[in-house]
């Protein structure tokens, strides 16, 4: 029983309510704050790829990149630390943001989250699109970083507990499709933005868009019924989770809900707490599961997709084509990830993403290594390119379709009510440190470790598809308040966590 899944999930609780238009409409203005961090993931590569741009704030590597002096291979023209620390920054701020919004999104509720991180990215945008020099610059990005911060931390949990058991993972994946759609709405604005001499202020500028739509639909959404019982107001929790579900009697989810909420009141310290052998799973998976997904290697492509592909000799307007290219697929794919998450689980989808990367991967080294060699000196024939741009683009698939998604997805979901908000800054904060640090590496990481850099993620693919296949049960259908059942039935966990939390009714009892 290596792969562990949930031994007998129909034995959890199943409640009644359809799916009503109102949680359709509420989980989608709420996943706007995904498009948000899309748009940022991929608005950056292009951006700091144009020429104007770096002729104002980043000079020296726009004369390294036009004569290549004192650099011995393709591979190092960008390597610039001020650059990278142009895109960095705010992956920063968002790791520090993250421990704060844990905070709110618990005492004040999930909403306030949401408008809060919309506020700090509008901010930050319109600073970035007026910038007039560096500082002006990088606080707009810190800006950005807070506003991602409390996004990422307030939106999944948001999502998770408003939808509906049988369709919680696709509504969930609304986070990761607004975020594809932001990528691909960026390198489109990128390649249309190209060519004017202030297009990369446009680019930038264009952020506070969503970020006010973000704003603008936060004041009309309703809170979830988990987050008012929270904070003790349990009729207007009823009222909410008869409006989301769409029937009168939800006595019994409610009853649940209140239960989940009086154990976890009792539980003083949630950052103490969730570090106890109970939780154990839980700590585990919000920290490897985004400390994973960043070592896929998928920033190589989100970040600095034309600067990758420029590169590797595609030209400007190619690059940014290759990169708009990419994008597309990698909307069209997390569209698969949401029609078959709840039909055929987590796991799966998990499992065959990470092979379908690794040999996109070492296919994709293996050509540039014989193409480039170790001095960065050579080029692909139209065929070749093509043919590197279809490995990119299976590899950006099976990442949309797995790791992208579920990254949000299952850290979200697993977690009981006391450790939830202290679980998603965990893995908030672990995924923002490794965007920060991959962010920050990539370029000096493709300058010393040339066409190595792609065996170098293949392996943590490797790595990261055995601990999912050893350790992660399923939780398809499995309604947010139960799903601590499946630990007792592990093969693994069931050995870790403690013989005092019932599968029976585990809300019942409390943390001592």
């Amino acid at each position: 029983m290596a792969g562990g899944a949930f031994s007998n999930p129909s034995k959890a609780r199943h409640y009644e309510g359809k799916v009503t238009a109102f949680v359709l409409i509420t989980c989608f203005v709420a996943a706007m704050g995904g498009l948000l961090f899309g748009y940022d993931l991929g608005i950056t590569g292009g951006v700091t790829s144009m020429e104007p741009f770096l002729i104002k704030f980043f000079p020296s590597v726009y004369r390294q990149m036009k004569d290549g002096l004192g650099h011995q291979s393709a591979y190092c023209k960008f390597d610039n630390e001020l650059l990278t620390l142009f895109t960095s920054s705010l992956y920063l701020a968002a790791l520090v943001a993250s421990f704060f919004a844990s905070i709110t999104t618990r005492i004040l509720g999930r909403k306030p989250s949401m408008f809060i991180g919309g506020l700090f990215f509008l901010m930050g945008s319109l600073l970035n699109g007026f910038a007039m020099n560096i500082e002006m610059l990088i606080i707009g990005r810190l800006f950005l970083g807070f506003g991602v911060g409390y996004c990422n931390q307030s939106v999944p949990v948001y999502l998770s507990e408003m939808a509906p058991t049988n369709i919680r993972g696709a509504l969930n994946m609304g986070f990761q499709m607004m975020i594809t759609i932001g990528i691909l709405i960026a390198n489109l604005i990128n390649y249309g933005t190209a060519k004017l001499a202030n297009g990369w202020r446009i680019s930038l500028g264009v952020g506070a868009i969503p970020a006010f739509l973000l704003c603008l639909g936060s004041l009309f959404l309703g809170d979830t019924p988990n987050s008012m019982i929270e904070r003790g107001q349990h009729d207007q929790a009823k009222a909410m989770l008869q409006k989301i579900r769409g029937i009168p009697n939800v006595d019994e989810e409610l009853q649940d809900l209140v239960d989940a909420s009086e154990a976890a009141k009792k539980v003083e310290h949630p950052w103490k707490n969730i570090s106890q052998p109970r939780y154990r799973p839980q700590l585990i998976f919000c920290s490897f599961i985004p400390f994973f997904q960043q070592l896929t290697g998928i920033n190589v492509i989100m970040f600095y997709a034309p600067v990758l592909f420029n590169t590797l000799g595609f030209g400007d307007d190619a690059s940014l084509m290759s990169a708009v290219i990419t994008g597309g697929v990698n909307v069209l794919a997390t569209l698969v990830s949401i029609l078959c998450v709840d039909k055929f689980g987590r796991r799966i989808l998990f499992l065959e993403g990470g092979i379908q990367m690794l040999i996109s991967q070492i296919l994709v080294g293996v050509m540039i290594a014989l193409k480039f060699g170790m001095n960065g000196e050579g080029s692909f024939s139209k065929g070749e390119a093509n043919f590197l741009l279809f490995l990119i683009c299976a590899y950006v698939a099976a990442f949309a379709w797995s790791w992208g998604p579920l990254g949000w997805l299952v850290p979200s979901e697993i977690c009981p009510l006391e450790v939830r908000s202290a679980g998603q800054a965990i893995n908030v904060s672990v995924n923002m440190l490794f965007t920060f640090v991959i962010a920050q590496a990539f370029l000096t990481m493709l300058c010393h470790l040339k066409f190595s850099l792609f065996f170098f993620f293949a392996f943590f693919v490797v790595i990261m598809t055995i601990f999912i296949a050893l350790l992660l049960p399923e939780t398809k259908n499995l309604p947010i308040e139960e799903i601590n059942k499946v630990w007792r039935s592990h093969w693994f966990w069931s050995k870790i966590v403690p013989n005092d939390v019932s599968t029976d009714n585990y809300y019942h009892k409390t943390s001592p």
